[in-house]
Formats: C-alpha cells, sequence, structure tokens
C-alpha cells in the first residue's frame, strides 16, 4: 500500500480514487493534484513509482492544500473559539445537539443519541389493581 503523508491509500484504486483516502482530499481536489502532476488518473495506486509518489506529496505541501492532521486541528480549534465565546453555535456544539436549525422534538437521533425517557410517572390505576 502506498503511503501519502502518513496514509496508507488502497493500492487496488484508480489514483484519481485512491487520493480522496486522505482527509481534506475530495474529487475536485485529487483532480486538480493528478492534472498539477502529470500522471493518469487511470493509473492505479499500485503501480505509481517514488517519483511520481513524491511530486504527489510535493504538489500537496506547496499548494497550500490543508490535510490530515493541519485540518482536523483547525476544526477542532473553530468549534473550542465558537465554545469559548458562548456562541449559540458553540453552545450547541457543547451539548451534543443539533447545530444548524433543525427541529430538536422528533429526530435528531443522530446528534442526541440514543433516547432515555424522562419523566415517566407511573399508572395511578396500577396502585389499585385496575386496568
Amino acid at each position: 500500500m502506498p503511503r501519502i503523508i502518513g496514509v496508507d491509500i488502497p493500492a487496488n484504486k484508480r489514483i484519481d480514487i485512491a487520493l480522496r483516502y486522505v482527509y481534506g482530499i475530495g474529487p475536485k481536489i485529487a483532480k486538480e493534484i493528478v492534472e498539477k502532476t502529470g500522471i493518469d488518473p487511470a493509473t492505479r495506486a499500485k503501480n505509481l513509482d517514488e517519483n511520481e509518489l513524491s511530486k504527489i506529496v510535493h504538489v500537496l505541501q506547496e499548494g497550500d492544500y490543508l490535510v490530515e492532521g493541519d485540518l482536523r486541528r483547525e476544526r477542532s480549534l473553530n468549534l473550542k473559539r465558537l465554545q469559548a465565546i458562548k456562541s449559540y453555535r458553540g453552545m450547541r456544539h457543547s451539548r451534543g445537539l443539533p447545530v444548524r436549525g433543525q427541529r430538536t422534538s422528533t429526530n435528531a437521533r443522530t446528534r442526541k443519541g440514543k433516547k432515555k425517557t424522562v419523566g415517566a410517572k407511573s399508572n395511578p390505576n396500577a396502585k389499585a389493581g385496575i386496568h
């Protein structure tokens, strides 16, 4: 498996698809990188030689692309900043609720997690034995 910036990319995939396994590289940027390096997009990642891999790494570093650790760090710092200034979005992030205005009465299970029943009263008729 070839490694690019500390990430193992799948060997049997085309290089324009395999580059997308690096965090921060999507279809558009992968296409740009392949064009800048002059590598055929249909080339499989396992068929790349060291020279072509170094070209890809060079384009990533010189092209001002934020990828992997730098991008993750910047995103976490943005969230911490929002939480520190107590903005609405920051509070929603810290509480684990939807951030972009979605309803929470129903749905929102992905953000809120497994359903937790709150304030369930016992049936008053159950004590008297009436069903």
